[in-house]
């Protein structure tokens, strides 16, 4: 969303509202704020939805997070919810430049952050005011191992999956108990000839595969070394893209029955500058009729 004109963005999320869908999440940004991107597509829009899936926390302050989501949900009550994670270090260390290091202890400690007396209210003398006290936004946590799902359940109103299969879901809910809610990323390619959305769709996990948090996700689930090699196996690809109308369904379907609250569909783009606008229209009514108002996610870090 974030490569393309802001007038051009808030377009596509009015119609993204307008097709049906509920929500909208906003991946680490690229060249603009997420939160200020967020902001700019609520006000495009009447009911829809905003997130972040997910905000890098590496070099935000608890503070000004806070004060971000606070901004935001004052602004349009109800309608954003804060996605928290840790990324990985190759984004971490190779573009931000930060040590990636004991990384849910960091997210344990940024959320104290969060849920600490804003010492600024307290230096002020205001802490007891009624502002003060209003209620954050919702927040969801980045969640693909144990340990992550455990501070998910604990910490935040539920996980928010990526790059997984219906299997993990499943895992996940059990997990997360009944009352957590849980977001599922779920990465398609509709509209193209198979071969065509099979190479877009390798080109996509190719960009994870070095990625130590996501191989052992995958590793969890049975696949191995082999399936990491030469852009992904196809079993590995197919597991975590589904192409074309019919795998789409039974994808939403399956991730549905495992656990899942909300489907977040991730329709690739031909180019990362793109909005995937056909597909998102094309999928529209094939998603509603698969289950729960689903939601879609602009690609991005």
């Amino acid at each position: 969303m974030d490569l393309r004109p802001p007038a051009e963005s808030a377009a596509a999320a009015a119609e993204i509202e307008a097709l049906g869908y509920g929500a909208l999440w906003l991946s680490e940004g690229l060249v603009r704020d997420p939160f200020m991107e967020a902001g700019t597509l609520l006000a495009a829009t009447r009911s829809l939805v905003v997130g972040t899936g997910i905000a890098v926390i590496w070099g935000r302050h608890p503070r000004l997070v806070r004060g971000q989501a606070r901004a935001l949900l004052d602004a349009h009550p109800g309608r954003f919810v804060l996605g928290l994670g840790t990324s990985h270090a190759r984004l971490v260390e190779d573009v931000l430049g930060l040590r990636y290091e004991r990384p849910l202890t960091a997210l344990r400690e940024h959320l104290d952050g969060l849920d600490a007396p804003d010492p600024l209210l307290t230096l002020a003398g205001i802490e007891g005011s009624p502002a003060a006290k209003a209620p954050g936004a919702p927040r969801v946590l980045a969640a693909l191992g144990p340990r992550a799902v455990a501070l998910a359940r604990d910490r935040a109103a539920g996980a928010f999956s990526y790059l997984v299969t219906p299997e993990h879901t499943a895992r996940t809910r059990a997990a997360l108990g009944p009352d957590r809610a849980l977001i599922v990323e779920q990465a398609v390619v509709a509209g193209l000839p198979a071969e065509r959305a099979r190479e877009r769709a390798r080109r996509h996990i190719a960009g994870y595969l070095p990625a130590a948090p996501y191989r052992a996700s995958w590793q969890r689930l049975g696949f191995t070394e082999a399936d990491f090699v030469d852009g992904g196996s196809d079993r590995l690809v197919d597991a975590l893209v589904a192409i074309g109308d019919e795998r789409i369904a039974e994808r939403i379907t399956a991730h549905l029955a495992a656990g899942a609250d909300h489907v977040c569909l991730q329709a690739l783009p031909a180019h990362p500058a793109a909005l995937p606008l056909d597909q998102w229209r094309r999928l529209a009514p094939l998603a509603r009729r698969a289950g729960r108002r689903p939601g879609v996610r602009a690609a991005g870090a």
